[in-house]
């Protein structure tokens, strides 16, 4: 595997990221609220099964509201201008395009979810709300980032610093054969609290995906049977990390021919076995083709009442045929 990190901040200075047109996805929900601060009246400690405090409730059980070194707006309901931006670091350009927005209140509904109160595509996100306490939630690409925001009178800025990179991913056959990109696909997944996590699926080569900074587990299928190879990446803040998988696998395509270099014959039922009798591609015609990682195979090609047969090997390389031919049975 080779893996390259580039600069992120340089490729954002320059206005030409990707992934800025990548699809964003709606099916987030409402984030778990951070702790309420302890000086604003809060625990540091989550709710837990007896019901003690969590990030919701102040420490002395009270309603949320001003803490003691905040003070009370709970009777001002006229919305307040609100400003909402992010960066990749603390001095870093903001960044342009590619951001989703989500306000949440502070308290879950009858469904046991965060209410949305509001919501912009706009990098630069222009809101108005009421004073009070709010959970600001914002999706980059795949990279997601929440905090608590206080509202008060008059105008409001907040921004938030992602802990965000990118990954681009790509993969060649041993000997750095070149795979073609319909063939191959890449799954991302990182280690939650509940075990793996699918973080994205079906990845097309050189597609860069924002993600937030941590290590994760990469799949790349080449094909669709049994071409899998496996790695670990670290995406670093701030930077874009390229990296290549190498796959032990070839193409391969099947001809049950009468004679060496004969016109292949048509209407053939074809199966692949492994040495173990595991049927692991069948399919039928004259030129079926699929991808097989390395190893010893059995072709059975059935045309009509006979069945031909023919043993083979694939190592890692350029795709190759395998003949079958009918006069040797």
């Amino acid at each position: 595997m080779r893996l390259r990190s580039l600069l992120l901040l340089f490729v954002l200075a320059c206005g030409a990221l990707p992934a800025f047109g990548q699809e964003i996805d709606e099916s987030l929900v409402a984030p778990v609220p951070p702790p309420r601060p302890a000086e604003f009246g809060g625990t540091d400690q989550p709710a837990d099964s007896d019901g003690e405090a969590g990030p919701d409730t102040p420490a002395d059980g009270g309603e949320l509201g001003a803490g003691p070194d905040r003070p009370d707006f709970s009777g001002i309901t006229d919305p307040q201008p609100v400003t909402l931006s992010a960066r990749l670091t603390d001095d870093g350009p903001f960044i342009p395009d590619g951001l989703v927005w989500r306000v949440f209140d502070t308290r879950t509904d009858e469904t046991g979810e965060l209410a949305l109160v509001a919501k912009s595509e706009d990098a630069t996100a222009t809101l108005s709300l009421p004073p009070g306490e709010y959970i600001m939630h914002v999706a980059y690409g795949r990279a997601q980032a929440s905090d608590t925001m206080f509202v008060e009178p008059g105008p409001n800025t907040h921004t938030i610093v992602f802990e965000v990179g990118g990954l681009r991913l790509s993969a060649m056959i041993s000997g750095d054969v070149p795979i073609p990109s319909d063939l191959l696909r890449f799954d991302i997944y990182s280690n939650g609290p509940n075990g793996r996590v699918t973080v994205a699926e079906n990845v097309a080569p050189d597609e860069l995906i924002h993600l937030n900074a941590g290590i994760y587990s990469i799949t790349s299928r080449f094909g669709a049977v049994n071409a899998v190879v496996r790695s670990e990446l670290r995406v670093e803040p701030g930077q874009i990390t390229e990296a290549t998988l190498y796959q032990k696998a070839a193409q391969v395509a099947l001809r049950l021919v009468s004679e060496e270099g004969g016109e292949a014959i048509a209407d053939v039922e074809w199966t692949i076995k492994t040495p173990d009798g595991e049927t692991i591609f069948s399919d039928i015609g004259a030129f079926p083709a699929t991808v097989l990682a390395e190893g010893d195979y059995l072709a059975l090609a059935k045309l009509g009442d006979d069945v031909f047969n023919r043993e083979f090997e694939v190592t890692a390389g350029s795709p190759r045929e395998v003949e079958i031919l009918t006069t040797v049975y």
